[in-house]
């Protein structure tokens, strides 16, 4: 081999190894995190103006990345989602003001604790039955699914407890007089009655326990120890209290230096089909609530739609006009939206008008998927009577039948027969949105899945469980549907049996 070419080798070689050990060094000192959080818990997770994410716990965990030489890209998921998500690695480290318990010590990794909180209860102010504790016994109680305060109220005697996927939903409940009281986080509630967010809500001055947030990571996390080195370090600079003093106006608290439950891990877990055999009674209460909900809104969606298609069909214009506007709202808009300003927007105008007007959940939820419904099934009835040849009507009017009963006796019977399979499609349709009810605290299929879930955190076998249920219903129903279309069809009616031989 020539100099030439053996010089030429070298210095390639040695371009390569520059370049993996920029690379490594890059990767070892920049590290980006996935960090989860769910923004609706001022002050500590909150977004604020132009879409930012701000708060105590967005502001600390910018310092401790800082401090450990490390990126954060931050991730949006609901609170109980967060620990699942933890579990299959989907992101890095949550940080949510997640209270450090025995049991979820049991399923992820805390860091120490870097905030003391604790639980306070949160009334109306014209509430002076409510004095403590031991007086919410038979009360109508809000909390957010999967927190400490949801724990803290199942102890409660004869307590009616409503779960809401985020603390502001449970405090609007408050307000709008669906419920006694909520049990949340002190700073929380203290932090929206401060600001002015909440009129007409005071806080029981007691707390009811001493609580810890702490940083959370999967078990055997590489990343724990980061972070316990990070917050170590702010916690030392100062820079924890500035921020401690910037959202809370005070000197922070002294804190624990090490979690307070470490290497809890869980080795009771039972397997996967005993938990789902555990839980499946549970799971088909729900699948009942689903069912019912489920024929109730189409029953009520199906007259409503009709009459809205004869609507639209009709030749009085202000009528149509107003009928086509009505599909084009609910078809154009979400229905978890339009479930929102139902069961919470409605009640809150109500208040500002001066009087109190609130729904009753199973009623709300109702009416959300039977308007909703009522749009589509009105296309779908215009469609098929527009589908019948004109010969029929003329036909109807040469044997002296009237509008009415021409509708009645010669168009709208071809008409169901057809309408049938898209009929049948919205009714499936329909039996899998009930599951957004649960925004409303609606104990439903789905919700019953999620409260399983925030208690055993075994997301998996649950919501496994829950899809299957969902499975064989709506098998069940195209099964129903397709033997109501075999029966309604006259030339399967008309086909001759097979002669026995």
């Amino acid at each position: 081999m020539s100099k030439w070419v053996f010089g030429r080798w070298c210095l390639v070689l040695s371009l390569i190894c520059l370049f993996l050990t920029g690379c490594g060094g890059n990767l070892s000192q920049g590290k980006t995190l996935r960090v989860a959080t769910e923004p609706a818990f001022p002050p500590f997770e909150f977004t604020g103006q132009g879409g930012n994410l701000q708060g105590f716990s967005i502001d600390l965990m910018n310092a401790i990345a800082s401090a450990a030489n490390l990126k954060v890209n931050f991730q949006s998921l609901p609170f109980d989602g967060i620990i699942p998500a933890l579990q299959s690695k989907t992101v890095d480290v949550a940080i949510s003001s997640i209270t450090i318990t025995a049991e979820r010590a049991k399923t992820v990794a805390f860091s120490r604790p870097y905030f003391k909180a604790g639980l306070a209860i949160a009334i109306r102010s014209s509430n002076e039955d409510i004095t403590g504790f031991d007086s919410l016994k038979n009360k109508k109680i809000a909390v957010q699914i999967g927190t400490t305060g949801a724990e803290k109220a199942k102890s409660i005697p004869g307590a009616q407890i409503r779960s809401f996927d985020s603390a502001p939903l449970a405090l609007q409940e408050l307000l709008n007089n669906n419920v006694d009281a909520v049990i949340n986080d002190a700073p929380v509630t203290l932090y929206a009655i401060n600001t002015g967010n909440l009129q007409g809500i005071k806080v029981v001055e007691r707390l009811l326990t001493e609580e810890y947030y702490g940083i959370a990571t999967a078990q055997n996390s590489p990343y724990l120890a980061l972070i316990n080195d990070g917050l170590n370090r702010v916690l030392a600079n100062g820079v924890y209290s500035q921020i401690y003093q910037k959202w809370f106006k005070v000197e922070p608290p002294s804190l624990p230096d090490k979690s307070l439950y470490e290497n809890q891990n869980n080795t009771h877990k039972s397997g996967s089909i005993n938990l789902i055999l555990q839980f499946l009674p549970t799971l088909l209460q729900g699948a009942l609530v689903t069912i019912q909900l489920t024929i109730l809104s189409t029953v009520l969606g199906l007259i409503c739609g009709t009459l809205i298609a004869l609507i639209r069909l009709s030749r009085f214009t202000p009528a149509r006009l107003l009928a086509r506007a009505y599909v084009d709202f609910f078809r154009g808009t979400p229905l978890l939206v339009q479930i929102f300003m139902i069961y919470f927007g409605i009640p809150a105008l109500a208040q500002q008008l001066g009087f109190t007007f609130n729904f009753d959940r199973w009623v709300a939820g109702v009416i959300a998927l039977s308007v909703n419904a009522a749009a589509y099934i009105a296309e779908i009835v215009r469609a098929g009577i527009q589908s019948i040849e004109t010969g029929q009507t003329e036909a109807a009017k040469s044997l002296g039948l009237n509008p009415w009963l021409t509708m009645r006796l010669v168009i709208f019977p071809q008409a169901f027969r057809r309408m049938l399979p898209p009929l049948g499609n919205e009714f499936i349709s329909l039996l899998k949105d009930t599951s957004l009810v649960a925004v409303i605290g609606f104990e439903e299929l789905f919700r019953k899945g999620q409260l399983i879930v925030a208690d055993n955190y075994r997301a998996f076998e649950i919501y496994a469980a829950v899809a299957i249920i969902y499975l064989c219903l709506t098998l069940l129903a195209s099964q129903v549907l397709s033997r109501l279309e075999m029966w309604m069809n006259p030339t399967m009616k008309a086909q001759p049996r097979k002669a026995k031989r």
